[in-house]
C-alpha cells in the first residue's frame, strides 16, 4: 500500500541518545546513527516501502528520566526545537510530537502549548511516568496535580501518546534474574497498560470527555483483556470501586487509539479491530528499533479488508492528527 502514515517513529538528540543504547547495544553501530538521522536513510526507507509521512518523537525515557526539573524543561525544549527545524525541511513527509517535562504539570502544559501553537506540532508523546526531585521519586499522570495539564491537552484538541518505559530497578524485583523480560519483551507493556488503567480509573475521562489518547504495540495487551477487566467474577455482582463512572471498556473504546508499532501480528491486529473498530487503529513501525520494511511488508499483506487497510494505514491518522497532506 502506498501513502502509509507511521506515527511511533523516534529520533534522538545528543543529550538523549545514550538512553537507547541498552535497547540495542549489540547493534549500536547501526541503531545509533538511525536515531540521529532524519533526512537520509530514514527517508530512503520511507520511499522504498510506501510510507508517505512519519510523525516523529523523542526516544525513551529521555526527558522523563531527568529528575532535575529545570534540566528536564531545558532538554524538552531543545529536543522540540531541533525536531521543529527538521520538520520544516520536509513538512509533507514529517510531522512532530512534543516531548514534555511532565515532572511539573505547569511546565508540561506550557511546553505543549508552545509546541502546538508556535511550532505546529500535532500532539505529544510522553515516555511513561516521570522521575522528579530525586531518581527514586516518580509521578503518574492520574495524580490530582495533573488535572490542569489534561484540561490543556483537551483545549488544544491534540492527542496524547503514552509511550512505554521500564520500571525503575527499585520497583522491579519481579524481574530480578530475568532481565530478558525488560523492555519490549514484557515490562514496557505491563508498565504502560497499568498507567493507562490508572488514568481511566481516576475519572479523568469524565472530567475531560474530549481527550484523545494513543497507545502503541496494538494497545499494550489491553484489548484482549477488556472483557475480563470489566467482567471480573461477574456472578458476585461486585462492581469496581473507582472514581470513573463507567467500565474500563467504555473509556478505552471511546478515548484510545492504537497503533501497530513493533507488533506485526495479524491475529493481534484483527483482535484490536474487533474490539475497537477499524477507525481506532493506525499503522506504525517503531523505527529505528523495528524495521520499516518488515512492518510495511507485513501490513501490506495482512489478512484484513482493503477498506480497513486504507483506514488503518492512512485515513485514521489524517483525521486524528488533522494532517494536511
Amino acid at each position: 500500500m502506498q501513502g502509509k502514515i507511521a506515527l511511533e517513529e523516534h529520533f534522538a538528540i545528543e543529550a538523549t541518545l545514550g538512553d537507547s543504547q541498552v535497547f540495542g547495544a549489540h547493534v549500536w553501530e547501526t541503531l545509533g546513527p538511525r536515531l540521529i538521522d532524519i533526512q537520509d536513510m530514514r527517508l530512503a526507507e520511507m520511499d522504498k516501502h510506501g510510507v508517505e509521512m512519519m510523525i516523529l518523537s523523542l526516544n525513551a525515557p529521555a526527558v522523563q528520566a531527568i529528575h532535575d526539573v529545570k534540566t528536564a524543561i531545558a532538554v524538552a525544549r531543545q529536543a522540540n526545537d531541533v525536531l521543529a527545524e527538521e520538520v520544516r525541511k520536509r513538512p509533507m513527509r514529517f510531522a512532530a510530537f512534543a516531548a514534555l517535562p511532565m515532572q511539573d504539570a505547569e511546565a508540561g502544559s506550557a511546553e505543549l502549548t508552545r509546541c502546538v501553537k508556535e511550532l505546529g506540532f500535532v500532539g505529544a508523546l510522553v515516555n511513561g511516568f516521570s522521575q522528579t526531585g530525586s531518581p527514586d521519586t516518580v509521578v503518574y499522570y492520574d495524580l490530582p496535580q495533573y488535572r490542569t495539564f489534561w484540561r490543556t491537552v483537551e483545549a488544544l484538541d491534540v492527542p496524547f501518546y503514552l509511550h512505554p518505559r521500564n520500571p525503575l530497578p527499585s520497583w522491579a524485583r519481579q524481574y530480578e534474574g530475568h532481565n530478558w523480560l525488560l523492555g519490549p519483551n514484557w515490562a514496557f507493556h505491563s508498565e504502560t497498560s497499568v498507567h493507562a488503567l490508572r488514568l481511566i480509573g481516576s475519572g479523568l475521562f469524565d472530567e475531560c470527555p474530549n481527550l484523545k489518547m494513543v497507545l502503541g504495540h496494538i494497545g499494550e495487551g489491553l484489548p484482549i483483556y477488556l472483557w475480563r477487566i470489566d467482567g471480573r467474577n461477574g456472578w458476585m455482582k461486585e462492581p469496581h470501586r473507582y472514581a470513573a463512572k463507567h467500565g474500563v471498556g467504555h473509556y478505552f473504546r471511546k478515548h484510545f487509539h492504537l497503533t501497530t508499532s513493533g507488533n506485526f501480528s495479524t491475529p493481534a491486529l484483527v483482535n484490536a479491530v474487533t474490539e475497537m473498530g477499524a477507525d481506532h487503529v493506525m499503522f506504525s513501525v517503531d523505527w529505528p528499533f523495528e524495521d520499516v520494511g518488515e512492518g510495511a511488508e507485513w501490513f501490506d499483506k495482512a489478512a484484513i479488508s482493503e477498506s480497513d487497510r486504507v483506514r488503518i494505514g492512512r485515513e485514521n491518522a489524517i483525521e486524528l492528527f488533522k494532517l494536511k497532506i
